[in-house]
């Protein structure tokens, strides 16, 4: 659990008095489990409504202890479920309404199986540029960077897919052991080849006629690339000579 201090640096005895939180000291509070957070990322997470902090009548932010616990449980949902906030906010709304709802699920879990098929449908598996910038922790420059080596691409539309996140999230892990997004220009040229090849396995199927058959197609691709990445997976570990919990 978080802890939440009463006080804090905050403006004016009576927000201080009533439990109230400054920024400065949610970000304190929040940073022990999540060492990456940051002001800029909290007010962003604010602008997306997935929390609504008080104000004083000089402007400044006041935070309550619920507001704080909600900005841990979107900050986890981010990091151990990649989940786009939209997905995020309407989860946790639906639970302060009571209604049971299961914690919804795209990409893949960190233990790196896949995850179940998200129930929002196709449009809950799309991200912003703004929300994959705070989601990652990054800013406008690195991100132009991964995309010119091809690590994260955009849509057509400029949005993302959901899988994107978990790109990114792996790219700022691998980034703290000093492997830089240029150096991963290998991964993603293996993970095109690989890619490749499952394509001409299933080529034929999506190229025909009967739409039951091009379903087939689908699960067919998704069966096929869940066997790749877990040969990828023991191959980079037996050429390691490690075994992955």
């Amino acid at each position: 659990m978080l802890q939440t201090p009463s006080g804090g640096a905050g403006h004016g005895t009576t927000a201080a008095d009533s439990g109230l939180m400054s920024i400065g000291a949610v970000l304190n509070a929040l940073r022990d489990e999540f060492p990456d957070i940051t002001i800029s990322k909290i007010r962003f997470l604010e602008s997306e409504g997935l929390v609504e902090p008080r104000r004083t009548p000089a402007g400044y932010r006041k935070f309550s202890a619920h507001d704080v616990e909600r900005l841990g449980q979107v900050l986890r949902m981010q990091r151990d479920h990649y989940l786009p906030l939209k997905v995020i906010r309407e989860h946790l709304d639906a639970m302060e309404r009571g209604e049971a709802v299961p914690l919804p699920t795209l990409g893949r879990q960190r233990d790196g199986e896949p995850a179940p098929e998200p129930a929002e449908g196709p449009a809950a598996a799309r991200i912003g540029r703004e929300e994959l910038l705070a989601a990652a922790g990054i800013d406008e420059q690195e991100l132009k960077e991964w995309e010119s080596y091809g690590l994260v691409t955009p849509l057509s539309d400029g949005a993302y897919d959901a899988e994107s996140v978990t790109v990114a999230s792996l790219v700022v892990q691998l980034g703290r052991f000093g492997i830089e997004p240029r150096h991963l220009r290998v991964m993603k040229a293996a993970a095109d080849r690989e890619a490749g090849l499952v394509d001409q396995v299933v080529a034929p199927l999506k190229r025909h006629r009967n739409p039951q058959t091009r379903a087939h197609a689908e699960a067919r691709t998704k069966e096929l690339a869940g066997l790749a990445v877990k040969l990828h997976a023991a191959l980079v570990q037996t050429a390691l000579g490690v075994r992955l919990p």
